[in-house]
């Protein structure tokens, strides 16, 4: 009974459309009461790889011609079936494969038409079994695939037909949304071409008409405007929505306008940006380097700064060089006014400077310095700044200048031969302004000298010379590149051609004044004794017999000299300091006394 129910599944249509008969998607008849189930025949494992290695295949498959072939072409890795016919759907009609055979196409044809788009069953001559199978995906019918078959599938072998057709079914899916994907994408660059053509048009009937005008008039109320920078390249943005920047002559960011901007700005590399700039300076009008259009800002042949736009796509036209160039004579006109009063106030700075490093008149010196808005009555320090490969000119001084005000040194400026001089009212510090000029100047071989702190505008004179001293010391060291500070030299303060009577005073009350001050207040010879210790070579007794005091007598004032000076005796360069100052107080200054 079973099995005259399964014979006549290839000559009825199936109680339910849209797929195999029962039976055929791998579940068999149910069988009458009593009656045992027919054994099923287990598919050999070579289909199963088969089968595996056609699903790949499907999926690799560039188009879905190519997809339905090859589902006809191995159609035999599923069971004992041939691939009679095979249908696309292409603008809402089935059209059929070059490979379906003549012999009755006209009827196979007929009958998948009639089929709506469901699955049924096809009488194919000499064939016990036929079927034709819908491919079917989210968007709906692909195709149809006609199989048949000389003896009738067991239910395991429709499970292979089945699997085969829905990885067939899910390979034309993926290929025919891969289609669309790629025509939208043809489709949405044919639209940004057609945007772009559309937009090149509207810029040129602009330009025709009224795009010069525009530029002469937004640049006439930039030059007559007080702002800066910023109202340049606002004004540059919007005439060109490409993002506008200056920069200074080293490369260093001063206005941008647009987005993008690069956080943080990238440091500038000294060779390279004098390789830039000479590269622009030798061609006339703006130049491409890169993403940016570049042009120079040099009213009278000195280079103020640079003036960009970031135009990474190339969209830059003669419109945009017309705005850029206007643009630029505004800018030119506003650096220039800029550096005019920057040389003003740097030329009132310098004067003033110069008059305190060789002496004037402290209230005259007050005055001025109020004038020009710096407080000289405060403590200051005079710095000598000397570059190795640059020449002391006003580009270095100007250098030096903006040096010191990013590391927050308040100074007056001025210029020697071969160095430049810093009068400023606060203790510089160590490595800050050395390490700033490093970066400025792109080399690190420099020198810096310090002087001992300032009290007095009479004193500015002397604390210059100590500043050299300090950068001379240093310069004759073998670690000569680097910042000295005078009141640190110790020894050297005393060494060299330029030391005075009063400098040695000085290195004497540095060293010995605390122990001269105590002998003064109570009567006491420490100074004496001290001085005894080191004529002695450092020895106990000859120093206590020298003294005509006991040896435990001596051990006690060492003790008390170390704790009243606060200088370690077995520190090497203490030992030195203090025996040298012990010598310069008995024979250059007459001490005791």
């Amino acid at each position: 009974m079973a099995s005259s129910r399964a014979h006549s599944l290839h000559r009825r249509p199936s109680p339910r459309k849209g797929s195999l008969p029962r039976g055929s998607v791998g579940r068999r008849p149910r069988a009458a009461r009593g009656e045992p189930h027919p054994p099923a025949r287990t598919p050999p494992d070579p289909a199963l790889h088969d089968l595996v290695a056609l699903s790949r295949a499907l999926f690799g498959a560039p188009d879905e011609v190519e997809i339905l072939r090859l589902a006809m072409d191995h159609i035999a890795a599923a069971g004992p079936y041939s691939a009679e016919a095979g249908y696309l759907q292409v603008g809402g009609d089935l059209v059929p494969s070059p490979r379906n055979g003549q012999t009755h196409a006209s009827a196979v044809d007929r009958r998948v038409r009639e089929l709506a788009g469901q699955d049924g069953d096809v009488a194919f001559p000499g064939r016990r079994w036929g079927w034709a199978l819908g491919l079917r995906g989210p968007a709906g019918l692909h195709g149809y695939l006609v199989v048949t078959s000389r003896s009738r599938p067991t239910g395991a072998e429709l499970a292979l037909l089945a699997l085969l057709v829905r990885h067939t079914a899910a390979a034309l899916s993926a290929a025919c949304a891969h289609r669309r994907q790629s025509e939208d994408a043809r489709e949405l660059c044919r639209l940004r071409e057609e945007r772009t053509a559309l937009q090149e048009q509207l810029i040129s009937v602009m330009a025709e008409l009224a795009y010069e005008r525009a530029v002469h008039a937004v640049m006439a109320d930039v030059a007559a405007s007080d702002d800066g920078e910023d109202s340049v390249t606002r004004a540059l943005h919007r005439l060109t929505g490409l993002p506008a920047l200056v920069e200074d002559r080293f490369g260093r960011l001063r206005s941008w306008s647009g987005p993008s901007r690069p956080a943080p700005y990238p440091e500038p590399n000294p060779v390279r940006r004098d390789e830039m700039l000479h590269a622009v300076a030798c061609q006339t009008g703006p130049v491409r380097i890169k993403d940016r259009l570049i042009t120079l800002i040099r009213p009278h042949g000195e280079i103020l700064g640079v003036l960009a736009l970031v135009d990474a796509q190339d969209e830059a036209d003669e419109h945009t060089v017309l705005a850029l160039e206007h643009a630029a004579a505004s800018l030119a006109a506003k650096l220039t006014h800029v550096r005019d009063l920057a040389e003003v106030e740097l030329r009132l700075h310098r004067e003033l400077a110069d008059d305190l490093l060789s002496g004037t008149d402290a209230s005259s010196a007050y005055a001025r310095s109020e004038a020009v808005g710096h407080d000289l009555h405060r403590v200051h320090y005079i710095v000598v700044v000397r570059w190795s490969n640059r020449t002391a000119d006003d580009l270095f001084a100007r250098t030096v200048s903006r040096a010191a005000a990013a590391v927050g040194m308040r100074s007056l400026l001025t210029r020697r031969a071969d160095h430049v001089v810093l009068i400023t009212d606060d203790r510089p510090h160590t490595r800050a302004l050395y390490e700033e000029l490093a970066r400025e100047t792109g080399t690190r071989s420099g020198t810096i000298g310090v002087s001992a702190p300032c009290d007095s505008v009479n004193d500015i004179p002397r604390r210059y010379e100590e500043a050299r001293r300090a950068l001379e010391v240093r310069r004759h060291c073998r670690d000569r590149y680097g910042t000295s500070f005078f009141d640190e030299l110790g020894l050297y303060r005393i060494l060299g051609p330029g030391s005075d009577y009063r400098e040695l005073e000085t290195f004497v009350q540095e060293w010995l004044g605390q122990l001269i001050d105590y002998d003064s207040r109570h009567h006491a010879t420490l100074v004496e004794t001290l001085s005894r210790y080191f004529d002695c070579g450092g020895n106990y007794d000859e120093t206590a017999d020298s003294l005509a005091i006991h040896r435990s007598t001596l051990r006690y004032r060492l003790q008390r000299i170390r704790d009243i000076s606060g200088n370690d005796l077995a520190n090497v360069e203490d030992r030195l300091n203090l025996q040298v100052a012990t010598r310069v107080w008995r024979i250059v200054l007459g001490g005791p006394g």
